[in-house]
């Protein structure tokens, strides 16, 4: 009788340990299938550093037993950085391979063409990989939540430092012609404010032209003394290159997503880049200030083991490895609760969660009517072979 009620208990236990667990679509006792697109090919390709990392972190949890128990599956498929590729392989990973989630697809075009999709049809569009301002509008897109701190808010603060530093700038602003380089420019004029008119130049450009050299001879022309660099990186080392190879010698300011050493200023020549005004809002590898630092260690203890002979002057490895481990701590959080709806409550309640290479002071936080996790940036400038970080955290919330 003893043994018939063990076994009824275990039964019991059982079921009771079953009901605990909620599985979305991609899930199960052993996996987690996580979506994502980035640009393996096209003119934007270098940024596919920063998935080529987060597969080597998930590799690195798998091998140390996963989340609780489960293994993460990573789907990356390639889109060249073309919104309409972008749609098809996002249908795919939702439709086909039946994703938890889309999860930091790469570019504000490709995640634009994607967006009202994965809203409509209730599957995340978790830590974005863009800093577009759109990413973080929980009353209309409640399934889209981005990363970074936004574009705008990047131009913004780059703008205050122009007024501070040159209160008689003439300006001439190279920009993206796209949602990307468009929310620089709001930034900008919003920093600038009664100020505007030291713009004296503005040059768009499309990813489609095969060099920007014509764009930047006129605003060359145009005697400005400072140039806003809005660029992804392919375009940011010609503009390095040719403002250099003109004499020209403005304040160049250079858009955060073209800072990386590895992939932009290394190959035009560190003699190219002296002075060069950046961003950042996580520790860069290569700056010898962070050479004791607990998270580069462990960052770079992560490489040796799981992601050997990449080269670590690229500072878009950083991204993805933030991205990861957020993903990461965000996926022990939901439990066995692994729903797409518990994703995103999870998602939304980030309260100073800290990732090895943030900066100090910068921590992830939202809230349900706040889906920026990032919210602050410091600025740095160029000066040998690598970044220097000068002055305090900055802000310029943008405003939607």
């Amino acid at each position: 009788m003893e043994a018939v009620w063990l076994c009824l208990f275990a039964v019991l236990a059982a079921q009771a340990m079953a009901a605990e667990k909620k599985y979305g679509p991609g899930v199960s006792d052993t996996e987690i299938r996580i979506g994502n697109t980035s640009p393996y090919s096209g003119p934007a390709s270098a940024f596919s550093m920063v998935a080529r990392t987060e597969e080597a972190y998930f590799r690195k949890i798998n091998a140390e037993g996963g989340i609780n128990g489960r293994r993460i599956v990573f789907l990356s498929y390639d889109d060249a950085y073309s919104p309409p590729k972008t749609v098809e392989q996002t249908r795919r990973l939702v439709e086909s391979d039946e994703v938890l989630m889309v999860f930091n697809a790469l570019g504000t075009a490709a995640n634009s063409a994607v967006q009202k999709y994965l809203n409509a049809r209730k599957v995340p569009q978790l830590f974005v990989s863009s800093g577009a301002g759109k990413w973080n509008d929980p009353q209309n897109f409640p399934w889209t939540m981005g990363f970074t701190p936004s574009y705008e808010t990047e131009g913004f603060i780059y703008a205050r430092y122009v007024l501070r530093e040159r209160p008689a700038a003439r300006i001439a602003i190279l920009f993206q012609n796209d949602d990307f380089g468009k929310d620089y420019l709001k930034g900008i004029r919003r920093g600038l404010g009664d100020k505007a008119a030291m713009i004296v130049a503005e040059e768009g450009f499309d990813v489609s032209e095969p060099t920007i050299d014509s764009h930047l001879v006129k605003l060359k022309a145009t005697g400005a003394d400072v140039l806003f660099d809005i660029a992804t990186p392919k375009f940011a080392a010609q503009a390095i290159k040719k403002v250099s190879e003109l004499g020209w010698k403005p304040l160049h300011l250079l858009s955060y997503v073209s800072a990386s050493i590895g992939s932009v200023i290394k190959p035009v020549g560190f003699e190219n880049a002296q002075g060069l005004i950046s961003a950042a809002y996580f520790k860069d590898p290569n700056d010898p200030a962070w050479k004791d630092d607990a998270g580069l260690k462990a960052l770079n203890g992560f490489l040796d083991g799981h992601f050997p002979g990449v080269d670590r002057g690229d500072t878009l490895i950083v991204n993805g490895y933030n991205t990861a481990q957020a993903l990461v701590y965000l996926l022990k959080q939901c439990g066995d609760d692994l729903t797409r709806e518990n994703v995103m409550r999870q998602a939304s309640h980030l309260k100073d969660v800290e990732l090895d290479m943030l900066l100090p002071g910068i921590r992830l936080n939202t809230s349900p009517r706040d889906f920026a996790p990032v919210k602050q940036w410091q600025l740095m400038r160029f000066e040998g072979t690598t970044w220097h970080l000068f002055g305090d955290l900055m802000s310029g919330e943008a405003k939607n």
